[in-house]
This record gives C-alpha cells, structure tokens and sequence, in this order.
C-alpha cells in the first residue's frame, strides 16, 4: 500500500498540482496586497477617501461602533466592504489567470503552427541519394 501511494504522490499531474497551487497562494497574496495597499487607496482618494474595508451595516441596535473591528464586538454586522474588497480580488485575479492562459494558448498555437525544420538526412541516405544522382546521370 506504501508503494501504490509513492507512485500516486510522484506522478507528474499530483506534483504540478502541488505547485499550481502553491504558486496560486503567492499570487492570491500578491494579488490581496495590490487591491488592499493600491488599488483601494486610490479608489478611497478618488472619491473623497471612502474606506470600503471599513463599511458595514449592524444587524443589531446594540452596534453603535464606527469601525468593523469594534462592531464585530458589539453585534452581528453585515460587512459588505470587506465583500466588495473581495469581489474586486477575485475579478483582478480571474482577469490576470484568463490573460495568462490566452498568452499561453497563443504561444503554443505559435509553436505548432511554425513547421518543423526538415531533417539532415543520414549517412545512408546521403549515400544513396549520390548512388542515385550517378545512375541517372549514365
């Protein structure tokens, strides 16, 4: 059974999947740092410095907080910013990983449609292609 597992856990699809998602981690993490220290700033300066990460709607009367941290103390909130933040990850990401596979696809689609190079004929054929040549030319 030891056996049967080390063959299935060192196949080449079960180590790239390992990696794909590895690589898929950093990248999400990328990915977070970009909306929430980039993109969110800018869009919080462009229109007149709104913190999405920061609204919220109480679902309680007890929630009189004026910061998501605080309110999650005092009560059940909806946190639809930190929704929108997420929405806006997810679609950065989507739209990265589709614009990653479309190069990928026009890259091989490149490479199987340039014609391989012809090859060198051998030694044999070189030999009979000049035996050739001289029984035609008598």
């Amino acid at each position: 059974m030891l056996e049967e597992f080390k063959k299935f856990a060192l196949k080449g699809n079960v180590v790239d999947l390992a990696v794909g998602v590895i690589i898929g981690a950093a990248f999400g993490a990328i990915v977070n740092s970009m909306v929430a220290d980039i993109i969110m700033p800018i869009i919080g300066a462009i229109t007149g410095g709104l913190d999405f990460s920061n609204y919220f709607t109480g679902l309680s009367k007890s929630v009189t907080a004026t910061n998501l941290a605080d309110a999650k103390k005092q009560g059940a909130v909806l946190a639809w910013g930190s929704f929108l933040t997420l929405t806006l990850n997810f679609i950065i990401i989507a739209f990265v990983l589709f614009l990653v596979i479309r190069l990928m696809n026009r890259l091989k689609a490149k490479e199987e449609a340039a014609p391989a190079a012809p090859e060198k004929p051998t030694k044999d054929q070189e030999l009979l292609t000049e035996i050739r040549d001289l029984l035609k030319a008598k």
